[in-house]
């Protein structure tokens, strides 16, 4: 549709045209919805229908809303316990390569020199994840903790002495 726009007033000004464009915009919008209406793409529904549907939209929006409540008071305690969130998320993904770290190094006893360097770079992620959390927080996981780090200090060792 082409439309042809005069206006007889002399200043022309920025909310005149908003005011122009808005007109024609909403002309075809109304113009979109009768057509709509009219092959049976639209139909108007019940009061019953709508209530049933605001219901709906209201409790998807508290769960949303508790789902961001909930994010929001972790973050806050995240940071009363004196970490950043960057921190806690590494500490987290380090927790998970211990746990790897602990069952590679039960099962193994010696190792090639390609997993020895790649237990020892594990490792020192994990070791620098975890300085950087209170060890009130990983109570649970001393023990692996302790297994990965004196098998960390026998590869260091064990290939300190390769080299000299």
């Amino acid at each position: 549709m082409l439309y042809i726009i005069i206006i007889k007033e002399k200043n022309i000004t920025l909310f005149l045209c908003g005011s122009v464009i808005l007109q024609l915009y909403y002309r075809n919008i109304a113009f979109l919805l009768q057509i709509c209406y009219n092959k049976n793409v639209l139909k108007l529904i019940s009061k019953e229908e709508v209530i049933k549907m605001t219901t709906i939209f209201i409790v998807l929006y508290i769960l949303i809303f508790a789902i961001f409540a909930l994010i929001a008071y972790a973050i806050l305690q995240i940071k009363l316990f004196g970490m950043n969130v960057k921190d806690f998320w590494s500490f987290i993904q380090a927790n998970q390569i211990l746990d790897k770290l602990y069952a590679f190094a039960k099962h193994y006893q010696s190792m090639s020199a390609i997993q020895q360097v790649m237990y020892l770079s594990e490792a020192e992620k994990v070791f620098d994840a975890f300085e950087k959390v209170p060890g009130a927080l990983w109570e649970e996981e001393y023990e692996k903790y302790n297994e990965v780090l004196s098998k960390y200090k026998d590869i260091k060792m064990l290939r300190w002495a390769e080299s000299h």
